[in-house]
């Protein structure tokens, strides 16, 4: 498994959908908790700042990791961080790296990328969403053989139950229940505390 291959395809995944984004849809009500899609994408390129600052071994501030802006075009503040990102965790010797995570505590780069690879696998639906993408690959559902959905469930499952992965002020919300034998990629969603059904009018 190459976790930096896994993760540039989901920042890529990811930024298809921000490149669809219209200045007129950034008030969009998203499937994070109370966040517009204009705090959304900001979240995104500032967490990819956070990562990047935090592989290349700086104490990151806290206004790092909340202090994305993205405009009212917000694909180049993206793509921008996502290459920085992409950058800073092949830099030799970073995977090696300990780092700390806001809220998590510190784990080797390694580790802390599988976090940043299901969070953007998922924020990419989260986009798709918020802007009307409900079916289809370009939903961020890539189909049932897909690696990446695969591997983000693989990684999902096996994080615990537990108020800081999980809930109010967490990276994830509570687990949302889902039909038995629902399709993987709705599978990650209901671990990850998304209804797989929620739209902008029925969230």
């Amino acid at each position: 498994m190459d976790i930096l291959d896994l993760d540039r395809r989901a920042l890529a995944a990811a930024g298809d959908q921000v490149a669809r984004v219209s200045a007129d849809q950034l008030g969009a009500p998203t499937p994070c908790l109370d966040w517009t899609l204009r705090e959304l994408l900001a979240h995104m390129v500032a967490h990819n700042h956070g990562f990047a600052a935090a592989a290349r071994g700086q104490t990151v501030p806290a206004a790092v990791w909340d202090g994305g802006q993205v405009g009212d075009h917000p694909y180049p503040a993206y793509a921008e961080s996502a290459q920085t990102a992409s950058d800073a965790f092949a830099a030799p010797g970073a995977l090696d790296r300990q780092i700390e995570l806001p809220g998590l505590g510190a784990f080797p780069l390694r580790i802390a990328i599988g976090f940043h690879f299901v969070d953007y696998l998922i924020h990419g639906w989260d986009v798709a969403r918020a802007i009307g993408v409900t079916s289809g690959p370009s939903a961020g559902a890539e189909g049932p053989d897909s690696e990446l959905t695969a591997t983000a469930l693989k990684f999902a499952s096996r994080w615990p139950d537990v108020p800081q992965l999980r809930g109010p002020g967490a990276p994830f919300g509570p687990k949302v229940g889902v039909p038995a034998g629902a399709p993987p990629f709705d599978r990650l969603l209901g671990l990850l505390g998304r209804s797989p059904d929620w739209t902008a009018s029925a969230p």
